[in-house]
């Protein structure tokens, strides 16, 4: 008797692709699964399957309560489990190809309201660890940094006098974005005391305790400090501070492309991410100023 086409797929698996025993369980387990529900009781079974029997036990398992994230790895193995058959020739199509599944729910990125952003600002000190970091705070708000690219930030990277901060993003890609004039004097302030903690043609702009270039573990270890500091609620990390510049320059601006030039995100659909978040604030002001909202609340 030949080998059940499953078992051949994970072999295939198993000895060719060199799986671990972790993911072949999972294949496994999600073939089994398929099979079950799909009324596989046969090899033979497999190769009659339509595009629309697959698509309606992915639409079973969504109503089933299954998460996106699941439905997707398990049309996934499906997907795999079909070319597999192509290429030892005993298929000559793959009915999971063009299935989608559910779409993820992205989740709304955690942000700081303006209130948080002042107290944040208003770290006490003024000796030098004190100017430097609030020179990062005020840098990351006002030009929605990722702490990498903090951490990056040579001496030469700021212009002051033109206002602008030429930086390296991701993908080695370079954008220049302008400075606010409360991150300009808060760098003014860092860099006439930079020297005293530098050392000898340190290039950075940011620099730890002993000189050197600060990390973006230590920068994001100083964001945590400092939100304790002044008593704030949250789990502060540099990507909060960026998202908060973003939300704050769309409820203002409206502009999502001027914010997606300012994040440095090569698509729009990732910005688009703080229309949800501007669309609540609008929500929130809606529910607090229109009289009939108001209204609806009353008892």
């Amino acid at each position: 008797m030949a080998e059940p086409l499953r078992q051949r797929f994970l072999d295939y698996l198993r000895h060719e692709r060199q799986y671990s025993g972790h993911t072949l369980a999972g294949y496994a387990r999600d073939l089994e699964q398929a099979a079950g529900m799909l009324g596989i009781s046969d090899d033979t079974d497999w190769l009659f399957l339509t595009p629309a029997d697959i698509r309606d036990w992915a639409a079973r398992l969504h109503r089933a309560g299954r998460a996106p994230a699941s439905i997707q790895r398990k049309l996934s193995s499906l997907r795999q489990f079909y070319r597999f058959l192509q290429r030892k020739g005993l298929h000559n199509g793959n009915p999971a190809q063009d299935i989608a599944a559910p779409r993820i729910p992205r989740p709304l990125p955690h942000t700081l309201t303006a209130e948080q952003v002042e107290r944040l600002m208003a770290l006490p000190g003024d000796d030098p660890l004190a100017r430097r970091d609030r020179a990062l705070l005020e840098l990351t708000y006002s030009c929605g940094l990722r702490r990498a690219e903090l951490s990056a930030l040579d001496l030469q990277a700021p212009d002051l006098a033109q206002g602008l901060l030429r930086v390296h993003g991701k993908g080695s890609k370079e954008r220049e974005v302008p400075i606010g004039a409360k991150a300009i004097e808060a760098l003014r302030r860092w860099l006439e005391v930079r020297d005293r903690l530098a050392r000898p043609g340190e290039p950075a702009l940011f620099v730890s305790r002993r000189g050197n270039r600060l990390s973006v573990e230590a920068i994001a270890e100083r964001f945590r400090h400092r939100a304790r500091q002044v008593g704030l609620e949250v789990p502060l990390h540099p990507h909060m501070l960026r998202h908060a510049f973003a939300t704050h320059m769309l409820e203002s601006s409206g502009d999502l492309r001027a914010v997606q030039e300012l994040l440095g995100h090569s698509s729009i659909g990732t910005t688009q991410i703080y229309t949800h978040l501007d669309f609540q604030h609008l929500a929130r002001a809606y529910d607090q100023a229109h009289p009939r909202a108001r209204k609806k609340r009353s008892p």
